[in-house]
This record gives C-alpha cells, sequence and structure tokens, in this order.
C-alpha cells in the first residue's frame, strides 16, 4: 500500500519501478495539444522500463489511442493502451455466459471491445439483451440512455466502463460519462459494476498485461487516478498539468493522497526533494522542502518561506496538511499554499 505522506527521504520518483503507467488527459495531453515536456519525458522512460497508458475513455479503440499517441511523437502501440472498455468486458465476462447478447450504450471504442470477446451487441432493449454496457462517446444521446432504462427493468448486469465525471478538453471541461451514468441510474434505481478509475480492474488489468511488480502510476485527478492507484497498492505521482491543483492536494483524503507531487513530467527524472520536519518547544512543526517551510501551529498551516518552487511549497504545506491528522475543514490553511 502506498504511503499516505510525502518523502521523507530524498529519492528519484523512478527508483525500483518496473513500469510506468500513465493517465491520458491531462496527463499526456488536453484535447488535440500534448502536454509541454510530456512526450520526450515518457519516451525517455521508455528507454529503459515498460510504459503503459491506461484511460478511462472509452469512446475510441486503443488502437485509435495509440495512433494519436505516435502522432504526437511517443513511442507506442495499441497493446501498450488499457481502456476502460477492455476492463469492463472482463468485468462483464464474470456475470453473463459467452456470446450472449449485450446491451451497449457507447461508440466504436466500446462495441469492438464486446465484438472481440465473443459477445452480440444489440441497441434495443427489445432483442432481450442478457446485459447492458455503457460508456461514453459523444454521439451518446437520449434514446440509448432510454433503451439502457428499459432493459434494466428486468434484473439483469450493468457494467459502466467509468463513472468521471468531467472530461478535460481544449475548450474547457465537459460531461463525462457519470453524468450519463447518472441519468440512467436515476431513472433504474439502481447501480452499475464500474470497471474503470478509481475501480481496481483497470488497474489489475495493466499489471497483468505489463508483467509489472512495482509499477507508477501517474495521473491528474484525485479522485478517480490516485484514489485507483492507492485502491489497488500502486505508487502514484500527481502531476500539476490536468484537472486537480493545489487547493485539491491540500484536502486529499488519507484514500487518494499521491507519494509524489510533480509539476510537470521532466521530474520524473529529477531527485525527488525530502521533506524535513522539526518541532519546537512550543510544539509548532515546521515542514521544509529545500527552500519552502510551512509551520503547523495547533491548527493553522502558514507558509513561512516560500522559496524557489511552488510545488516545493505545495509539497511542504501537503506534508504539513496530511501530517495535522485533522481533516481539512478543522484546519485554518494560509492561501498563499493554493492561490
Amino acid at each position: 500500500m502506498p504511503t499516505a505522506k510525502p518523502a521523507t527521504e530524498p529519492r528519484f520518483p523512478l527508483d525500483g519501478v518496473d513500469a510506468v503507467l500513465a493517465d491520458l488527459d491531462g496527463v499526456v495531453y488536453t484535447g488535440r495539444n500534448a502536454i509541454p515536456h510530456a512526450v520526450e519525458s515518457l519516451n525517455r522512460v521508455a528507454g529503459s522500463r515498460r510504459v503503459g497508458y491506461i484511460t478511462n475513455n472509452a469512446s475510441r479503440t486503443a488502437d485509435a489511442v495509440a495512433q494519436q499517441l505516435s502522432d504526437f511523437g511517443l513511442t507506442v502501440a495499441g497493446d501498450d493502451v488499457v481502456t476502460s472498455p477492455q476492463a469492463a468486458v472482463r468485468l462483464l465476462a464474470t456475470v453473463v455466459e459467452p456470446g450472449a447478447t449485450i446491451l451497449v450504450v457507447g461508440g466504436e471504442g466500446l462495441t469492438t471491445v464486446v465484438e472481440a470477446a465473443g459477445f452480440t451487441v444489440t441497441r434495443s432493449a427489445e432483442e432481450s439483451p442478457a446485459a447492458v454496457i455503457q460508456g461514453f462517446a459523444p454521439e451518446v444521446g437520449w434514446k440509448d440512455l432510454a433503451e439502457a432504462s428499459f432493459a434494466l427493468a428486468e434484473d439483469i448486469p450493468w457494467v459502466a466502463t467509468n463513472q468521471d465525471w468531467t472530461i478535460p478538453q481544449e475548450r474547457g471541461i465537459a460531461p463525462g460519462n457519470g453524468t450519463l451514468v447518472s441519468a440512467v441510474h436515476t431513472a433504474v434505481g439502481k447501480l452499475p459494476l464500474v470497471a474503470g478509475k478509481p475501480e481496481k480492474a483497470i488497474f489489475d488489468a495493466a499489471v497483468e498485461r505489463f508483467g509489472a511488480s512495482k509499477p507508477l502510476f501517474i495521473g491528474d485527478r484525485l479522485d478517480t487516478d490516485i484514489a485507483g492507484a492507492v485502491k489497488a497498492g500502486i505508487t502514484s505521482a500527481i502531476v500539476l498539468t490536468g484537472i486537480d491543483r493545489a487547493k485539491q492536494i491540500l484536502a486529499a483524503p488519507e484514500t487518494s493522497r499521491p507519494d509524489y507531487i510533480l509539476g510537470d513530467l521532466r521530474e520524473l527524472h529529477e531527485e525527488y526533494p525530502a521533506t524535513v520536519e522539526t518541532q519546537d518547544a512550543r510544539g509548532t512543526r515546521t515542514f521544509t522542502v529545500r527552500g519552502a517551510r510551512v509551520e503547523l501551529r495547533g491548527n493553522n498551516v502558514v507558509a513561512v518561506e516560500r522559496g524557489d518552487s511552488t510545488v516545493d511549497l505545495l509539497r511542504a504545506g501537503a506534508a504539513a496538511v496530511w501530517g495535522s491528522g485533522l481533516a481539512i475543514y478543522g484546519l485554518v490553511v494560509d492561501p498563499a499554499l493554493y492561490s
């Protein structure tokens, strides 16, 4: 199980790691644009370790995702991509008979995987499907959600690729599959089995495929990426290029705290600084990361020295907040740590 606190000894994030597993949206790219430093950093990792990509996005095939990554300049093949549809079909196979008819709500990224597993795809509840499997695609509409609801009036399994509430896009943040799953849930009053992050199924599929014994997972979201890695017992790093930033990291519950906080992926190859904790006679605890210094004075978390790096200041602040033993709402946190 990964530790819930920042490092107390200097180390490199890649120490002992035999496979790096990376989320896509917010880590490698946003929309059609590669995130600065991501491609060259991951290609450098691939020179000595297996690199795999894990995505909750169910709208495209693994080969299509690999092609996009290749277009950015990454060295990647379809088998290097683990998708939530792949993990969902693994779950589906445990609850229905081989070759069963499955009502699919989603696009090509889902239907191709369902068919490849030997199931028959239908879009209509009138064909008496044995189960419903649901994933995001931009073209999913009310009629698709209605068919799922009609089918689920019967006592049949329901598998969702993921429950992400949002998807980062070039123009901003858009609704994700979680909103569509919620619509069906509201209609039928039941919940699906979920394959994607933060559930273990997708992490287990990746570890098995890449034969990893000590993987490092990189994500940009606490609620799906880091929580899932913690649940799966995988060392994790959050990178500040996507959804969650300083404020969310400081407030992270113990179940979604990363082992590493990275400004961008270049820091995979840099020494991760030690967090030094001291306590004075008055009981004030001080957390120092290089030139950044944060004090925990009772329930007050105060930035004393900003240092030269906002990331180091965040690391020191996280150490103070997480080490306090108090929930974030029980603390008064200096706005300098997250503004």
